[in-house]
């Protein structure tokens, strides 16, 4: 049975980032398989656009607001309607990239941005959605990593770290959640085709497409797949840490380009 095929007792799943790449990926995978689905993302008005495609095939809520404000997560998040209350599965895939530069040449701007939306902004939303999830003695929380928390490559230094910090964070808490029913695992992903590079590139499409040209990346709908498979499974197994690369992907630097 592939993924799509799958049909389960109806659950609540929170993405962040659900606009675009990755998270845009799993809202319409999981809405073909019976999720019910909280989409979050700065961007209203896509949001808006993805509601009314998606709730055709199942229940959708959408939460307009920037993970790094920890107010406007605790209050959008606390302040759920009934139906939507529970959530069974997070999936904290808000992150970004930005820049490429040498340590000594990088932007405070910058390191700020990605240390408060791939670290902090991860944190709020968890601590927003774990009362719930204790409360029940279930749920599931998937972290979207990147192969950058495994290994840290030139210019890298300051996203590879935050990205690092999520690795930490999941094994944290992985350990402290131990004995309440949660589960805990992150996806790494490699090399995959998103906005990412252009965020990362300060919206140069041509140089972000560069990235992608003379292989075949990830899709963000191959990591769909696995985040499916990984939130799928008997209770009793969980995929706690979970590495995927396209296979002309190596390691962070080394890339078969034909």
């Amino acid at each position: 049975m592939t993924p799509k095929q799958i049909k389960m007792t109806l659950k609540t799943v929170l993405i962040t980032g659900a606009t675009s790449g990755i998270g845009l990926a799993v809202a319409n995978l999981f809405a073909e398989n019976n999720f019910r689905l909280i989409l979050c993302g700065r961007r209203l008005d896509r949001l808006k656009s993805l509601k009314s495609q998606l709730e055709k095939n199942t229940e959708v809520h959408i939460l307009a607001f920037d993970v790094r404000n920890r107010v406007d997560v605790q209050n959008a998040i606390v302040n759920l309607p009934a139906e939507f209350s529970k959530i069974d599965i997070l999936i904290n895939n808000a992150g970004n990239a930005h820049g490429l530069d040498f340590f000594q040449e990088g932007s405070l701007d910058d390191w700020d941005a990605m240390m408060d939306i791939n670290v902090k902004g991860l944190l709020y939303v968890t601590k927003a959605v774990l009362p719930s999830m204790l409360k029940h003695n279930s749920g599931h929380i998937i972290n979207i990593g990147s192969t950058a928390a495994k290994e840290v490559y030139p210019k890298g230094n300051v996203y590879c770290a935050s990205k690092a910090a999520v690795d930490a964070i999941n094994e944290g808490l992985r350990i402290d959640l131990n004995g309440t029913g949660i589960k805990v695992g992150a996806i790494h992903p490699g090399l995959t085709k998103t906005e990412f590079s252009e965020v990362r590139f300060k919206g140069d499409k041509e140089k972000a497409e560069k990235v992608y040209q003379g292989y075949q990346p990830l899709l963000p709908e191959d990591i769909a797949e696995i985040i499916l498979f990984a939130v799928t499974r008997p209770k009793h197994v969980n995929i706690a840490d979970l590495v995927v690369m396209s296979t002309d992907q190596a390691n962070s630097t080394i890339v078969n380009k034909g």
